[in-house]
């Protein structure tokens, strides 16, 4: 199979050079020092078929390409400069030889000639002693083309600059080690319509191509860089010139993709266009690639205005300066003899293959120069890349050359990956792979004015970085100037995630996410994520918030207020101490307990000081001091009031019915034992309070949504009901031995003032205890302060307050024989009764 095909193309080729004398003309051929090749799509074959026979296909009995003759003159133009130039390439001319190339398979003879020196090809032949025809070549138009001829330039690596492939295969230099382009690959193609459609929010989208390299490349790539983009491919299809585009067409309005990408050639486009227009697909958003982009005839058909809005990607439009001056003299010159080439076209067609073009001679400078110029700087940086390699390999420097240097195609190759030169005030340089830096235009089809307009609005560069922006305000949409909506699913709401439905995850239902949970779209649109404990969710919000910490601060007014009563009545605690101290032998004092005064006003001060824990920000050893160091030393304040009572009932009540006890409990200090033993008692109870499960710093994040209270738990329950039950039992015992003693003498008689400071104790801790089961605020903490300044108080102001206004005020009264008269007047009263 392969050695009939190579015996089809050496005959073609044969039969073409050999037997049909080629016959030059200004169009196709140039002579100079340097030829360049050049091959240019003048003609279109619409149906290709399988060639059974040994012979070169004949552009021009096919459909014509105007775009194509464009593109033959921008090169006509940019040799012609370069040969006019007194620096680039002094004293030395480049010569060309065009071909017309038409078709994917049929159009090697051109190729072959290109490749031969003097009429015959040397594969063997070593690169040092081979020169072929032509130094360098730019073109063919189209990736299948470019990839079915490039293995042959491969063989003497003779320069292969594109101006029109744009296939990411091609930048494989190991297949492909002579191609250079300078149009962007597909691979950046692609990645600017995704930054398109990701610039307008849409994720249901068509992709239609055609049956070739360019588009089929095209679709791969594009498949694979919306992988994590949330783009949805709904539809794809490679379209043949014969296929049934209404169906497709009717199949993608069905699906409601209201964006199609139409990634094809010209030929292609065009047929998609106008079988839109047939079926009166209406409102759609069209993404014309590079190759159509500005295509000019599109934009005039009838109807061409209710598909929608067209928006096309090519490359920046620059304009050469003095092409259509070369394109008006050109076509003066042919219009002096017009009449004798329209005689001697017949004889041409019979002499040359390939370079032959009918409706050429009759197209107006006016209809060359309006034609599609997306490809015109690309052909104009291609020659100029070549002249620029040529320029470095023949060293030309200060008008200074060497025109005798021994000049191979593959030394122009090795120089061209060096270059880095203005043109026409964009940069021309390539990377490893030989492609040109990216600099792209979007393109508004403006088909609502006459003569349509292309009008840029947006622009895509990525040197020296990448730069990507669309000015929204200069796009008329079709849809009353409203960006068209093309998703598959309406977005969510916030604070709802994504349940997808069907194969595509741009289908999806939104569900409600629980409290406290948040969905980040950024990162992942199905999940539900919990906010972490330091923050909280608000309905409506697009992420969590932190929290804000609350506990009782220094600062804070109630904080203050009560850190200052505790400094007033720790002082006047240690006043009284002092007071009682000065006055200690007087019978006042002597009658409130003597040295268990100090020990009772001892731990009083103890018991505020454990109040300044309850304030600033809590730790575990506040949380420790705040309550241990007050439920130890108010119990024994407590103890020393209890054993207080009871003694004085003791003294006046039990003594003589009891003496020997009595008797017992002076001589061994039983009012210190059992102070001491309740001590004892309480502190282990403390102590196994504060060990077994033992008190903790806690942030409250389920009390309030919005803030974190830092709180001390409370510790084991069974231990903190051993620790308050001691304490309130022996303030039981307090008010049943002071109530027993009721009747005493009036200066004995604490029944008053013990029964009211005990009551206030009690009421104080059941109203904290009931606000704290039924209250949660960090001013909870102020209130179980203000509790224990409040059973203090109670204290103080009850039992040790009169005592010390009888010292201060009432010296008469603090006298042995008042207190004396006292237990008289008591004794009398009892044997009354």
């Amino acid at each position: 199979m392969l050695l009939s095909s190579i015996y089809i193309l050496l005959v073609g080729f044969t039969n073409c050079f050999f037997f049909k004398i080629s016959c030059s003309i200004a169009d196709f051929s140039l002579k100079g020092d340097y030829l360049l090749g050049g091959l240019f799509p003048l003609h279109e074959i619409e149906h290709e078929t399988a060639l059974f026979s040994a012979e070169a296909t004949e552009c021009f009995r096919h459909s014509s390409s105007k775009p194509g003759y464009h593109m033959l003159q921008v090169m006509r133009f940019a040799v012609e400069e370069i040969n006019n130039s007194t620096t680039l390439l002094p004293n030395v001319s480049l010569g060309y030889e065009i071909f017309d190339h038409c078709s994917n398979t049929k159009n090697f003879n051109s190729v072959l000639s290109f490749i031969s020196k003097n009429g015959s090809i040397k594969p063997k032949e070593n690169l040092n002693n081979y020169q072929p025809k032509v130094i360098a070549l730019t073109g063919p138009y189209g990736s299948t083309r470019t990839m079915t001829i490039a293995p042959l330039f491969t063989m003497d690596l003779i320069p292969l600059v594109n101006y029109g492939a744009s296939s990411y295969a091609l930048s494989n230099k190991l297949h492909y080690p002579s191609f250079v382009r300078t149009i962007p690959s597909n691979k950046d193609l692609i990645e600017m319509i995704i930054h398109i459609i990701r610039w307008f929010g849409w994720n249901w989208v068509a992709f239609i191509g055609s049956q070739d390299d360019y588009s089929s490349d095209g679709l791969k790539l594009f498949n694979k860089y919306i992988n994590n983009t949330g783009i949805c491919l709904a539809y794809q299809e490679g379209l043949s010139l014969n296929a049934n585009y209404s169906l497709t067409l009717k199949k993608i309005d069905k699906l409601n993709i209201n964006v199609i990408v139409v990634f094809a050639l010209p030929q292609y486009a065009s047929k998609i266009i106008k079988a839109a227009i047939a079926n009166n697909i209406q409102d759609k958003v069209w993404i014309a690639s590079q190759h159509w982009a500005m295509n000019q005839q599109l934009p005039r058909e009838p109807g061409i205005g209710k598909i929608g809005t067209v928006i096309g990607i090519t490359a920046k439009l620059l304009s050469l300066p003095g092409f259509n001056e070369f394109v008006y003299k050109a076509r003066g010159t042919t219009d002096v003899g017009h009449n004798d080439r329209a005689e001697s076209e017949v004889q041409r067609k019979s002499k040359t293959c390939n370079q032959v073009c009918d409706y050429c001679s009759l197209l107006t400078a006016e209809e060359i120069i309006n034609e599609n110029p997306t490809l015109s700087f690309a052909i104009y940086a291609a020659v100029y890349t070549i002249a620029h390699a040529l320029h470095k390999v023949l060293q030309c420097h200060m008008n200074e050359f060497h025109k005798n240097t021994v000049t191979k195609p593959y030394m122009l190759l090795g120089e061209i990956k060096k270059l880095d030169f203005p043109l026409s005030g964009r940069q021309v340089k390539y990377d490893d792979n030989y492609d040109p830096t990216i600099s792209y235009a979007v393109v508004l089809w403006r088909t609502d004015v006459n003569p349509p307009q292309f009008e840029m609005v947006g622009s895509y560069e990525k040197h020296p970085e990448m730069y990507f922006t669309i000015d929204n305000s200069l796009i008329r949409w079709h849809n009353n100037g409203y960006v068209p909506f093309s998703n598959c699913s309406v977005e969510c709401k916030v604070g709802h995630s994504r349940k997808t439905e069907g194969f595509h995850s741009c289908c999806f239902t939104c569900k409600k996410c629980p409290p406290n949970n948040y969905v980040n779209f950024s990162r992942d649109p199905y999940t539900c994520f919990p906010c972490a404990e330091n923050e909280w969710y608000d309905e409506g919000s697009a992420m969590c918030k932190t929290r804000s910490v609350v506990y009782p601060q220094f600062t804070e007014i109630p904080s203050i207020i009560v850190m200052v009563s505790t400094a007033c009545l720790v002082m006047l605690l240690i006043a009284m101490f002092c007071l009682f101290a000065y006055n200690y032998d007087t019978p006042v004092v002597k009658s409130a307990g003597g040295s268990m005064c100090f020990l009772m006003l001892t731990s009083l001060i103890l018991s505020s000081i454990s109040v300044f824990f309850f304030f600033g920000k809590p730790t575990f050893v506040f949380c420790l001091l705040r309550n241990a160091i007050y439920a130890f030393f108010f119990t024994v304040c407590i103890s020393c009031l209890t054993v207080r009572s009871f003694q004085i009932v003791c003294v006046f009540k039990m003594a003589a019915q009891f003496p020997k006890v009595y008797s017992l409990w002076v001589k061994h200090n039983g009012q210190w034992l059992f102070v001491a033993f309740a001590s004892f008692i309480h502190f282990i109870s403390c102590v196994i309070w504060m060990t077994v499960n033992p008190v903790k710093l806690v942030a409250d994040s389920w009390t309030y949504k919005d803030q974190l209270m830092l709180i001390c738990e409370r510790g084991n329950t069974i231990t903190l009901t051993i620790v308050v039950f001691l304490g309130w039992f022996l303030g039981f015992l307090c008010l049943l031995f002071s109530y027993m003693g009721r009747d005493l003498p009036k200066n004995y008689n604490e029944a008053k003032s013990i029964t009211f400071s005990l009551i206030l104790y009690y009421l104080t801790w059941v109203a904290y205890f009931t606000a704290y089961l039924t209250l949660k605020s960090k001013y909870i903490v102020i209130l179980n302060a203000m509790a224990q300044i409040s059973s203090i108080n109670g204290i103080l102001f009850s039992y040790f307050i009169p005592k010390s206004y009888i010292i201060i005020f009432q010296p008469q009264k603090n006298t042995a024989a008042y207190f004396q008269t006292s237990i008289q007047n008591y004794t009398q009263t009892i044997s009354r009764t």
